[in-house]
């Protein structure tokens, strides 16, 4: 299959490119089980990109034919087990510590900016999870109708995307600052309803030079898990100190 996409600008993370937690999802879809999706090139907005799925996994390209991204089956040996899941009060809780109400993060980010409205963004926040680990970040989603499927299940790129920047959140309050997604695994077990109270929550799993290593999970009130992901993040290098 080979269709042609565009990315608008609604889906960003940073302002000039697509969300990646999204942009992966968008390959994911097209793949049954679990899946790695590799970013190559940040995802350009509101430009024809080439979208080809086959037997053995899909990727994004531009029109002139340059890979922005490519995705593959996945065993499930690479996905963390996710931990118990917290309350919905306890996530709300959390949420309200989400380190971009007190200071600059990425406002207009499809899935965690703080400007957009219900609706247009999926304003999924997750802040330190009280009585957990450094690190240990939770928050509270509730899918909204607009991101539904025509049987009322909330898209798999948005499912997706609601795991995509938790996991940068979880190494934020770690202390090791964020950066852009990478790499990242994702197994979508049910896709949520419309309306469907969930829980988001993230975790650090290693830090390797430059290269942050996070857990995210999304869960339904009664705790069953319904999807999860394994991310690499790339920290942004460090600033060289002048002479």
């Amino acid at each position: 299959m080979r269709i042609t996409i565009r990315v608008a600008q609604q889906f960003c993370g940073p302002p000039n490119s697509a969300n990646g937690g999204y942009a992966c999802g968008l390959m994911g879809r097209y793949i049954e089980g679990p899946s790695t999706a590799i970013l190559r090139a940040p995802p350009p907005l509101d430009t024809p990109l080439i979208l080809i799925a086959y037997d053995t996994g899909a990727r994004i390209e531009t029109e002139a034919g340059d890979l922005i991204a490519e995705a593959r089956p996945a065993g499930d040996a690479i996905l963390p087990p996710p931990p118990p899941a917290p309350s919905l009060a306890a996530a709300r809780l959390a949420a309200s510590g989400f380190p971009g109400f007190s200071r600059p993060f990425h406002p207009i980010c499809f899935t965690c900016g703080d400007q957009l409205e219900e609706g247009f963004g999926l304003r999924a926040f997750t802040g330190q999870l009280e009585g957990a680990p450094e690190g240990v970040v939770a928050g509270a989603w509730t899918p909204n109708a607009v991101f539904a499927d025509e049987n009322g299940l909330t898209r798999a790129e948005v499912v997706w995307a609601a795991l995509d920047c938790p996991g940068s959140v979880a190494w934020v309050v770690s202390g090791a600052g964020g950066g852009l997604l990478g790499t990242m695994t994702c197994e979508v077990t049910r896709r949520p309803r419309a309306g469907e109270p969930c829980v988001i929550v993230a975790w650090p799993l290693e830090r390797s030079g430059r290269k942050l290593i996070a857990g995210t999970a999304l869960y339904a009130e009664d705790g069953a898990v319904l999807a999860r992901s394994h991310q690499i993040w790339i920290g942004r290098a460090p600033v060289a100190e002048a002479a």
